[in-house]
């Protein structure tokens, strides 16, 4: 990539301002500040969907399209803070043969991508679990990839605490049946993120979240008997 775009410090450090005046008459007085780095994290997710969209087929329109609003809905959360403060964003691939999501997270000390299943419905999580209890060693093969344990280290998620119904508690694959969520994660450094190569290392992250999610595109798009479901 010639001459990436990069995050400056300011739209980290406009973040950390926000934290410490987290009200409306603070953000209007500031709202040029906003509109500034909101451009670079635009433009910023664009390069990066432009990208990613050479190897994955996205429905995402735009990195503007790809950044999520900074005003929080506060109508049902006892912090009434009105504003995010990071930056965030997903690009979500296209139709219902490709499943899961690519999600960014840029927050000064607290920077990463993320990729899976947030919170799969019942008929989704039966159906992963109906395989890992056929046959859990392609998945495992994933996880224990020299690129997935690189980038990712371990599939994270919540799990629970008993074997799931219909599942024996002793089943070879307890330890990936426990699971309700199916999430991998890289996180990344203030320095990272600032650098010339933050482009080109969230693209790599974002490629290697691949065999994951086609893995379970493959899973959730046929029946145990690998029949087509769409």
């Amino acid at each position: 990539m010639e001459n990436p775009i990069t995050i400056p410090k300011s739209s980290l450090d406009f973040l950390t301002q926000l934290k410490e005046n987290n009200n409306k008459p603070w953000f209007e007085a500031n709202k040029p500040n906003y509109l500034n780095e909101l451009n670079h994290i635009e433009n910023f997710a664009g390069a990066l969907l432009q990208e990613l969209s050479k190897t994955d087929v996205l429905e995402t329109a735009s990195g503007k399209k790809s950044v999520y609003r900074i005003y929080r809905d506060i109508r049902f959360s006892k912090d009434k803070t009105p504003f995010k403060t990071f930056w965030g964003g997903s690009f979500t691939r296209a139709t219902n043969a490709r499943r899961g999501g690519y999600y960014f997270h840029l927050e000064k000390g607290n920077s990463f991508f993320a990729g899976g299943f947030w919170g799969p419905n019942a008929t989704d999580l039966k159906r992963i679990r109906s395989e890992f209890a056929h046959d859990p060693e392609p998945f495992r093969k994933i996880l224990k990839s020299k690129t997935f344990v690189s980038t990712f280290g371990t599939l994270q998620g919540e799990q629970l605490k008993t074997s799931p119904k219909g599942f024996d508690a002793d089943h070879e694959a307890i330890d990936l049946l426990r699971y309700k969520q199916f999430l991998i994660i890289k996180r990344f450094t203030d320095d990272e993120v600032l650098s010339p190569k933050f482009l080109e290392q969230a693209l790599e992250t974002c490629q290697n979240m691949r065999p994951f999610f086609d893995y379970m595109s493959e899973v959730l798009t046929t029946d145990i008997n690998g029949g087509s479901i769409l």
